[in-house]
């Protein structure tokens, strides 16, 4: 990422301290040096955004097991007019966390954030396959719960999470099993939001935009026609989701990210274009891609846009004028 934001700026996230969106938020200079501020919930983390309580919110919206994290897209798409300033991808490593001495035999019970046990299912059934599972808000208070019960002598001797290296040491509790999760690359991405009013970020070369498509009316070849602007233009599609609406049901909008910023002339034409032909297009947010690869894509894809234009006008200058 090379979004910086001031010193002096709030950053809220998902609390409380030792979750995997603190790791992701420390592992970036530009955001690490803000002040960070652990809440209770992602709805919490952005109407405060919102409401202008904190500066910025910092939330993870998908990994690479579990998909999409809905809450964060939901309140994105139809509850808040935020946008998305940049992301961050993080490898993630999963452990298995509890009092010092607990044998794998013992635990009975696992607690954790529900997309982070569905991330460890395969390890859960291998090795604990009667566990029980209980949900968390977060892999850092599941951590915290369960560190609170064990230094105030009211652990079970039964009950273990699911949860970070830095939330174990956090807590006072140690790792049992290491590298739980069931893919070597498990990765979450997360994204930092803002108001529209502190700005889009400038273009990098290597940028990304999410937009959302509503459809005017649900018949054959909307969702080709939709596609067919980006195809069009050989702008490259990253993601490509369907929400249900929330007016009625088997209505669905769409959720797109594509490489490309808003300032690409490119991008810009095929914005237009949308926003002509759809019901609504609700721009989420141009920002620095995580990652290296794409710039050459778009390069390209802009000097052919370029090339066009200038043939277009070419021949638009030999129209004659009205006799």
């Amino acid at each position: 990422m090379t979004v910086v934001v001031a010193p002096e700026a709030t950053i809220g996230f998902l609390g409380p301290r030792g979750t995997f969106t603190e790791e992701a938020l420390r592992s970036e200079a530009g955001l690490a040096r803000a002040r960070l501020v652990p809440m209770r919930s992602f709805v919490h983390v952005m109407s405060s955004v919102a409401s202008g309580e904190i500066d910025y919110g910092f939330l993870a919206i998908e990994n690479s097991i579990e998909g999409t994290v809905s809450v964060t897209l939901d309140q994105l798409v139809h509850e808040q007019d935020l946008i998305i300033v940049g992301e961050v991808v993080l490898p993630v490593t999963q452990n298995l966390v509890g009092p010092v001495g607990l044998r794998l035999a013992d635990v009975k019970r696992v607690v954790s954030f529900p997309h982070a046990t569905g991330q460890c299912r395969a390890w859960l059934t291998a090795h604990l396959p009667d566990v029980e599972e209980v949900a968390a808000t977060s892999t850092g208070e599941a951590v915290r719960q369960l560190g609170e019960a064990v230094n105030g002598d009211r652990h079970d001797g039964h009950t273990a999470a699911i949860g970070t290296a830095l939330a174990a040491s956090l807590y006072g509790l140690a790792v049992l099993a290491p590298e739980i999760e069931d893919h070597p690359d498990n990765t979450t991405r997360f994204v930092l939001i803002a108001r529209p009013d502190k700005g889009i970020p400038a273009p990098t070369g290597h940028d990304k935009t999410s937009v959302v498509c509503f459809q005017s009316a649900d018949h054959p070849g909307s969702l080709h026609g939709i596609l067919g602007q980006f195809s069009a233009r050989d702008l490259n599609l990253v993601k490509l989701e369907s929400r249900p609406t929330k007016q009625a049901l088997g209505d669905y909008c769409f959720i797109i990210d594509f490489e490309g910023h808003v300032a690409d002339e490119v991008v810009a034409d095929c914005l237009r274009d949308l926003h002509a032909m759809l019901r609504e297009l609700k721009f989420l947010g141009s920002y620095p891609a995580a990652g290296a690869h794409g710039a050459d894509v778009r390069a390209r894809a802009g000097e052919r846009w370029e090339a066009a234009d200038h043939w277009i006008d070419d021949l638009r200058r030999q129209v004659l004028p009205p006799e």
